[in-house]
């Protein structure tokens, strides 16, 4: 009896060691965290990925840092890294030289690839989107949540700021425009009906107009309306189908069948999403007009995946993005289905549906009889 108490007891002391053995090991990835995002950005910088995307070959380090102007050895030292996530991949060239080649996860670092992210995270490890993250605390702290972590930093908030700076505008609308080829392709692959019978389409938000574009090119028959702010869409590229439309989202909408926001309510409260829904409502028929809307739906209490997500890798994005929302805008938030109802029930939407793709926004689909 003795002896299997000490045992317990043994057993116990050894679990808690390894536990504090893990515990050690997670918090160092936590210190050193962002250097994920800063080495990626390196190589997307370099154009790691781009050059040898155009190579059908392995590639070896003295071709590649000579391709890139590069030293060898730090360029080694990249690829190292990387490569211990997934990031390239390592291999034998005929020769029997080692080599380096494209992996799944480093092919969306192809700056013009058909669903690279690389703009994206450029976009969020600039300066510019960095720096909040050091006023998040001071943004807890206040009780009334009247000092925002964006505009405590830079003197405005993520708007003005991108209509003064045209640069990190150029920045914001390629962010959202490498978004919007991934998920356009999840809707046309996910849910096409959506688009059934709906001949005109305005997007509420569309920035440069590539979501609207990629929509029309996939459903011909859909005339686009692509409504941002004046700045924004002044500069917006000429597209076949789509019309662009300067104004502002509180005042008014543009009238349409449907009127499509993709990651555009989230960056409100819920008040301002009520206003800016209530203004879509207005703007489409009565009788079988709709709103879709594109977010993530973020689980309740524990559930940290999205959602009904199709991907379950997708796993912690939605608070990932709840904590982004609270360091980049005033009063931005991800919501939960809840959430969403009620925000949608106070702008006078009777019903709604929701719809799951492969991507980490939701289709919502909101009628106001």
């Amino acid at each position: 009896m003795e002896k299997q108490t000490n045992g317990k007891t043994r057993t116990n002391d050894e679990e808690k060691i390894q536990e504090s053995h893990e515990a050690q090991a997670n918090m160092w990835k936590f210190v050193f965290g962002f250097t994920e995002m800063a080495v990626i950005k390196c190589a997307i910088e370099l154009g790691i990925a781009d050059f040898l995307e155009k190579n059908q070959e392995p590639v070896t380090l003295n071709q590649l840092s000579i391709a890139l102007g590069c030293c060898s050895s730090s360029l080694y030292r990249i690829l190292r890294f990387l490569i211990n996530r997934g990031i390239f991949k390592e291999t034998s060239t005929k020769s029997g030289k080692s080599g380096y080649v494209q992996t799944p996860l480093s092919r969306l670092l192809v700056k013009e690839g058909e669903n690279s992210m690389a703009a994206f995270l450029l976009f969020e490890s600039s300066p510019v989107m960095l720096a909040p993250w050091h006023n998040l605390s001071a943004r807890i702290s206040s009780k009334d949540n009247s000092t925002p972590a964006f505009e405590a930093t830079h003197g405005k908030d993520v708007w003005k700021y991108a209509e003064a700076d045209p640069k990190h505008s150029n920045l914001l609308n390629n962010a959202m425009a490498c978004d919007a080829r991934i998920v356009v392709s999840a809707i046309i692959n996910g849910c096409p009906e959506i688009f059934k019978g709906v001949n005109t389409v305005v997007d509420v938000g569309g920035g440069d107009g590539t979501t609207l574009r990629l929509l029309v090119e996939a459903f011909p028959w859909i005339n686009g309306i692509n409504f941002d702010l004046p700045h924004v869409a002044s500069v917006a590229p000429h597209a076949i189908g789509v019309v662009h439309v300067g104004g502002d989202m509180f005042n008014y909408v543009p009238k349409a069948d449907a009127a499509f926001l993709m990651w555009v309510l989230h960056d409100w409260s819920d008040e301002e999403c009520i206003q800016i829904l209530t203004k879509c409502r207005e703007a489409i028929p009565q009788d079988n007009g709709k709103v879709i809307i594109l977010e993530a739906i973020i689980g309740e209490k524990e559930e940290n995946i999205i959602r009904g997500s199709n991907n379950k890798k997708l796993k912690d994005v939605g608070l990932m993005l709840d904590m982004v929302m609270m360091a980049h805008t005033s009063n931005g938030k991800e919501r939960t289905t809840k959430e969403w109802a009620y925000v949608l029930n106070e702008a006078g939407f009777n019903r709604h549906t929701i719809s799951h793709i492969n991507a980490v926004q939701s289709v919502i689909q909101a009628y106001p009889s």
